[in-house]
């Protein structure tokens, strides 16, 4: 590790016109003493990952417990990570369980309870979600205190479940018990608010500086030289790469805006929004990287899609929709279109891992210090179960979380597993534990070293 006599600061950005590019960590940021160093504590990032329309059971959850359980044909592809991922059976959403003559609800109440711990209830207040909880405190110390992804538009006509608005289906954030935060689909939106000039508000005149450029960082080139003067070898490999990654994103982003602006878009994909969900998925989660390398945001939210939802799947051969196959009745062809689904999540879900994981931070990776939840509010779609819903618990949690094993629960709460994760980020469990009408009874124990 380089040491210097003046460390830069932690907090560095490259500032030029319409752009502030907010560094990673480097180990020129780490400070020097005149005696033994104290190496910089890099920040936990906290994930939440959201699929709608259950999973199905028998290919998610291994039979088998403890370190020598089997990767079901979901967890395949998140083999690579598995020493790092705990895989959590045997917990219950009971929030989401309908009550008295409740009109429907069967999906809105798993979406909305997901994070919130409350069971919803139509037109009266749910709850502050966990990922609000976390995003007050850590947004003390960051630009943007929390970013919410979906594969789906907000702004697109969602459903309605009985008497439930398609507030309760579209998102898993809640700011507060009657604020629920739309959640954004398009890479151009996510891109401006993390790179634009926060001295700018305007939406239009952020695009029209970023078009007149070559490229946003080109405005910051006399930033990059000069710091690049004042680093290690090592610091300008790391910098070079992280700038590099912005260029490609902004590219893949100006070539899905071109591609639309020739085609008549659909109701269902705004303009910019790739036609690949591949790589509108890629493109969505690469921008959560950026944002968790920059220490831009220490908190986001995402969505494969919005309860109820169909997708586009067409990549996996799935011509069907989503929700609809999910109501399998039992036929082959609709359970295998499911299969390939979950499938099909979590490749994409490895590829943002494999990203954290790549990523080098102080002693450790971006994955090292991050804590991410994996799962649905639903286990049977066919049935719209609450019982063993789906949780996967991934990532170092800055040394604190034993990874590489399946534990089962008999009948816990799923919401105390978010009391741990915000135990183990060092955040107060006391505003979520002691909410009037959350389900959660206490934190999880087996999960750390």
């Amino acid at each position: 590790m380089t040491i210097f006599k003046k460390a830069i600061p932690r907090r560095t950005f490259l500032r030029g016109m319409g752009a502030t590019i907010a560094l990673p960590l480097l180990d020129g940021m780490v400070p020097a003493f005149a005696g033994a160093l104290d190496p910089a504590k890099p920040p936990v990032r906290l994930s939440f990952i959201y699929g709608p329309n259950g999973r199905i059971p028998k290919a998610w959850t291994p039979v088998t417990e403890g370190a020598d359980y089997e990767m079901t044909r979901t967890l395949a592809p998140l083999a690579p990570f598995r020493s790092q991922m705990l895989v959590l059976s045997g917990l219950n959403a009971k929030a989401a369980d309908p009550k008295g003559n409740e009109a429907g609800g069967n999906h809105a109440r798993p979406c909305a309870s997901f994070l919130t711990g409350v069971h919803p209830q139509p037109g009266k207040a749910l709850g502050t979600s966990v990922d609000q909880i976390a995003a007050k405190e850590f947004g003390k110390q960051t630009q943007i205190s929390s970013l919410e992804f979906s594969m789906e538009s907000a702004d697109a006509l969602g459903k309605g479940d009985g008497a439930y608005s398609d507030a309760y289906t579209k998102t898993i954030s809640w700011r507060s018990a009657t604020q629920p935060l739309p959640m954004e689909d398009n890479p151009r939106k996510v891109f401006e608010r993390l790179f634009g000039d926060t001295a700018s508000s305007d939406p239009a005149e952020r695009l029209r500086q970023a078009r007149a450029n070559r490229s946003i960082l080109d405005s910051v080139t006399e930033g990059v030289t000069r710091l690049s003067a004042e680093i290690g070898a090592g610091d300008r490999v790391r910098l070079n790469e992280y700038l590099d990654s912005i260029r490609d994103i902004e590219r893949r982003i100006q070539l899905a805006e071109d591609q639309s602006s020739r085609e008549l878009p659909t109701m269902e994909k705004p303009p910019g929004v790739p036609a690949l969900y591949s790589e509108h998925a890629k493109l969505l989660f690469d921008l959560q990287w950026l944002a968790f390398q920059g220490d831009l945001t220490r908190v986001s939210t995402f969505m494969w899609g919005m309860e109820q939802g169909e997708g586009d799947y067409r990549e996996v051969d799935v011509k069907d929709g989503h929700h609809a196959s999910s109501h399998h009745s039992g036929i082959p062809q609709l359970l295998e279109n499911c299969q390939k689904i979950d499938a099909f999540h979590s490749t994409l879900f490895a590829y943002f891992l494999e990203k954290l994981r790549s990523t080098h931070e102080g002693e450790g990776t971006l994955l090292d210090h991050s804590l991410i939840v994996y799962g649905s509010g639903i286990s049977d779609g066919m049935a719209h179960l609450h019982n063993d819903v789906p949780r996967l618990l991934v990532g170092g949690g800055m040394g604190k979380v034993k990874g590489g094993r399946h534990i089962r629960y008999q009948g816990l709460p799923a919401s105390n597993l978010l009391l741990s994760v915000l135990d183990f980020a060092g955040l107060p469990v006391g505003e979520y534990l002691t909410s009037e009408t959350s389900d959660a009874t206490g934190k999880l124990d087996l999960l750390s070293l």
